[in-house]
């Protein structure tokens, strides 16, 4: 058997988790990325290729001999040339190419409750495990629920917001809850589901569910700030948050976030599996919280 494993996006949020993983169990890795990064600690200790959609022929040889697929490639939001179609459509030229090239495993990050909305995000993801189990290969479909640590996106913006703004507008009632995970939790997840043959679909979540409300306040607390905390209009909080994405040049928030965060889509309906807590890694590491906002478009189009 193998010991080669790919990762797509190595140098991006959740690949530079997964890859020291692998590393650490004597795996060989190469990444697949358009975005990459030479002063990384990965970056001479893992081979380097294009995710290149557009010729097929060279993600099939990029992945001959490769046992595991770890695949993490997907976009937040139609941005520019980014899509949710595009996406839906170039993770379909790599599923075939994984086949063709004689991958063994597949492992998919995709995300919690892809199939109980409609909104393009999750009907894109949903469409996606579909095509998964259509594969022929053999499978691990992992479910995350809302990622915290070390420079995340929402979890760290919130305290972004907390730390540097005298005023945090909630969303309507502020009631609809969430359950974060850690992604350190995470990436031992999605490893781990290397590791086997099984076909599966497991959602990975944190072990605390949290209303909106009651996370904006306990970071707040964890902070030490006094920020006033105010119950808003969904379109006023949208508008707000647009306006600080101006400001910072990054999207902060989009309405079908908003949309998928009240409907509780970043919540498990499955016995968690991961052990940190948010509360407590949020006392831990209170100094950084938030210190620097965490750009969406800074690590993919600049």
């Amino acid at each position: 058997m193998s010991t080669l494993d790919a990762v797509t996006g190595a140098f991006s949020y959740t690949g530079r988790f997964v890859a020291p993983r692998l590393l650490a169990q004597g795996r060989s890795v190469r990444t697949l990325t358009n975005h990459a990064d030479p002063q990384s600690p990965l970056a001479a200790k893992i081979d380097v290729f294009p995710l290149d959609f557009e010729q097929p022929g060279r993600l099939v040889a990029a992945l001959r001999g490769v046992d595991t697929l770890y695949n993490t490639y997907w976009v937040r939001s139609n941005h520019g040339a980014a899509s949710f179609e595009a996406a839906v459509r170039n993770t379909g030229v790599l599923i075939d190419a994984a086949r063709e090239a004689g991958v063994r495993r597949l492992v998919h990050v995709s995300i919690a409750n892809p199939d109980k909305s409609d909104l393009p995000y999750y009907r894109g993801k949903a469409q996606l495990e579909q095509r998964v189990r259509d594969s022929g290969l053999s499978y691990a479909i992992i479910r995350p629920t809302l990622l915290f640590g070390h420079g995340d996106v929402l979890i760290n913006n919130i305290s972004w917001f907390i730390r540097h703004l005298p005023v945090f507008g909630i969303p309507g009632d502020g009631q609809y809850r969430l359950q974060p995970v850690f992604v350190e939790d995470y990436a031992d997840r999605i490893v781990s589901a290397g590791a086997t043959t099984e076909s599966l679909t497991v959602d990975v979540a944190g072990p605390e569910i949290f209303t909106f409300e009651g996370l904006v306040r306990m970071l707040r607390d964890a902070m030490a700030r006094r920020t006033v905390l105010m119950r808003v209009p969904p379109t006023v909080a949208l508008a707000g948050a647009m306006l600080v994405g101006v400001a910072v040049r990054d999207m902060a928030l989009t309405g079908a976030e908003v949309r998928g965060l009240m409907a509780e889509l970043l919540i498990s309906h499955q016995p968690s599996t991961c052990p940190t807590r948010l509360s407590d890694w949020a006392r831990q590491h209170q100094e950084e919280l938030g210190i620097r906002w965490s750009s969406e478009l800074g690590r993919h189009y600049r």
